[in-house]
């Protein structure tokens, strides 16, 4: 009878320091991710500087939000004066459900694996000189109700397919190569 609870304390250990290295990973991974947006990006106000990569927890990091896994939900980089690019391991948070980078300098295309974020509610991404298309993968994203790409330099066609649907055109206001039929 003793090695049978002694079996089963070792199993329930055994259980317990997996599920702790399985949301380890997970934490890490998000870590990685935005690891990777913060090495791409110039900050000349120093606004990342708590985004320390030898930190294995990004929820102590300012301007980012985790729920109660320690899995990032939000991240909260409006006008902060960040240039560059949105780096492509942004697509990697699984669980974020709200991205703002607002009012920067922030360049280049919007990462297509944006729309792999199947928690995303809310992307602004205004005022910035972003430009190319709009993935269209963006629009796989059911859970998506607030997107604001406004007064940046996209180009193309204003997709209508899925979450595009329910986004209103002031969303895509001041992009002047954007436009029905337009191409990039």
């Amino acid at each position: 009878m003793a090695l049978v609870t002694a079996t089963r304390t070792t199993l329930s250990i055994a259980a317990a320091v997996l599920m702790a290295m399985v949301v380890a990973a997970a934490a890490n991974k998000d870590a990685d991710a935005l690891s990777a947006l913060r090495g791409g990006l110039k900050d000349p106000d120093g606004a990342l500087n708590s985004w320390d990569p030898n930190l294995v927890d990004p929820c102590t990091w300012f301007y980012v939000t985790c729920d109660g896994d320690s899995r990032v939900i939000r991240l909260d980089l409006g006008n902060l004066k960040l240039s560059g690019p949105l780096a492509p391991e942004l697509g990697q948070l699984e669980r974020l459900r709200f991205l703002e980078v607002f009012d920067n300098n922030i360049q280049g295309q919007i990462p297509p694996g944006l729309g792999g974020l199947t928690n995303l509610v809310g992307l602004d991404l205004r005022n910035n000189r972003i430009s190319g298309p709009i993935p269209l993968a963006l629009g796989n994203i059911q859970s998506l109700k607030f997107l604001n790409l406004s007064n940046n330099d996209l180009c193309g066609t204003i997709p209508t397919n899925g979450a595009f649907s329910n986004i209103p055109p002031s969303s895509f206001a001041n992009n002047p190569r954007l436009h029905p039929g337009g191409k990039c």
